[in-house]
């Protein structure tokens, strides 16, 4: 039997195997490995933290895709071999003719020294109901959010994660300090800096202190180490730091580098039939900064894959490419959130827009996460 192996069932790869079954004849076995059982968007990690969402409404069981004529294996990945498209799944070696990786990023908390002990990782599924619990136990002082290093997955978060904890903490009169800190010189530097400034200047409406260049050295009881001294918090929620998963750059597909390099266009790696798509990827733009990891960009390219592959599979060619448009929204409060658009991959720089707050862009976020549901489980 033909078969297309994916893996990772995250928005690339279930966006790409929903697209390969559609364009696929039957003849061709579609299957999607992931270690998970279920399948969550990020996007409720900001409502968990605040208790307005619960994560129930938003988890589909991966093993539904059985029922849309996806194979789906929960299983680890113990290794992958690009020269034969191929990877030990579960202890077994499974091959395919073709190869898709969409494994994401895995936390490393163990970079930044005391990360583990003392910061509560916003980031972690299993993490945020003891996060969410903190915060509504908090009853005043200083409450610091840290990004602790760069790049991370859905760069707007933390300043999503802000706005929504000032607001509930204000809701219930608590008198807090709301920071968020970061490496970074400005609030989302593929941006640039005239369209942070906007987003800065409304998290300094909403009472939010952004701290720029403040890369910590590592983190005490109470206390981050920065290079200009310490600074104490009464609550440190944290994004840890990010890397590509080992058993990728183990393979020899990030070929010496951090993050897995491919055509930008096509998503091929140096290996025929091999292909790369969403957070475990570094895509280049114009101005020197990596494309965003962003579920939109990772869904994105497994489209396009899934439109090459089957392609090709039928003996022809697909004029399918990823051209960098992509958007995303920043929650802010009061039922409203900003939508950042435009194209990525436009030079000489990225072509985005910083929209004004509004109660649409909020309601087409929820709509985001529910249209891929449907899309995706058919619920």
């Amino acid at each position: 039997m033909k078969r297309v192996v994916i893996l990772g069932a995250g928005f690339g790869g279930l966006a790409a195997a929903t697209r390969l079954r559609q364009r696929l004849p039957k003849d061709f076995e579609v299957v999607i490995v992931d270690r998970r059982p279920v399948f969550m968007a990020g996007l409720r990690k900001s409502w968990a933290l605040v208790g307005s969402a619960e994560f129930g409404p938003g988890e589909r069981s991966l093993a539904a895709l059985e029922g849309r004529g996806i194979r789906f294996l929960q299983a680890e990945i113990g290794s992958i071999e690009p020269a034969s498209r191929a990877a030990v799944v579960g202890g077994k070696r499974l091959e395919g003719d073709a190869l898709i990786i969409a494994l994401g990023t895995q936390h490393a908390p163990e970079a930044v020294p005391g990360f583990t002990e003392h910061v509560l990782n916003v980031y972690d599924r299993a993490a945020l109901p003891r996060a969410s619990e903190a915060v509504r136990s908090f009853r005043g002082g200083r409450l610091g959010i840290g990004i602790f290093a760069s790049p991370y997955v859905c760069p707007p978060a933390p300043f999503e994660m802000a706005c929504l904890v000032r607001e509930a903490l204000a809701a219930r009169g608590v008198e807090a300090d709301v920071e968020v800190f970061s490496p970074a010189a400005l609030s989302l530097p593929v941006l640039g800096q005239s369209s942070c400034s906007i987003i800065e200047s409304r998290l300094a409406e909403r009472g939010i202190t952004f701290l720029p260049n403040h890369k910590a050295a590592s983190i005490e009881a109470g206390t981050v180490n920065f290079p200009s001294g310490p600074r104490r918090y009464d609550l440190l929620l944290g994004v840890p730091p990010h890397r590509c998963p080992p058993v990728v750059v183990e393979s020899g597909l990030a070929d010496g580098a951090p993050w897995v390099r491919v055509d930008p266009a096509t998503l091929e790696t140096r290996f025929p039939g091999v292909y790369a798509i969403g957070d475990c990827t570094e895509i280049m733009l114009a101005h020197g900064l990596p494309l965003p990891k962003a579920g939109v960009f990772a869904e994105a390219q497994g489209i396009v894959v899934a439109e090459r592959i089957a392609a090709s599979a039928r003996g022809g060619m697909s004029e399918a490419r990823f051209t960098g448009d992509g958007y995303c929204y920043l929650e802010v409060g009061e039922g409203m959130a900003i939508r950042v658009a435009g194209n990525f991959l436009a030079t000489p720089t990225p072509a985005v827009e910083v929209e004004e707050p509004s109660t649409q862009a909020l309601a087409s976020k929820r709509a985001f996460e529910s249209d891929r549901l449907r899309e995706w489980f058919g619920q």
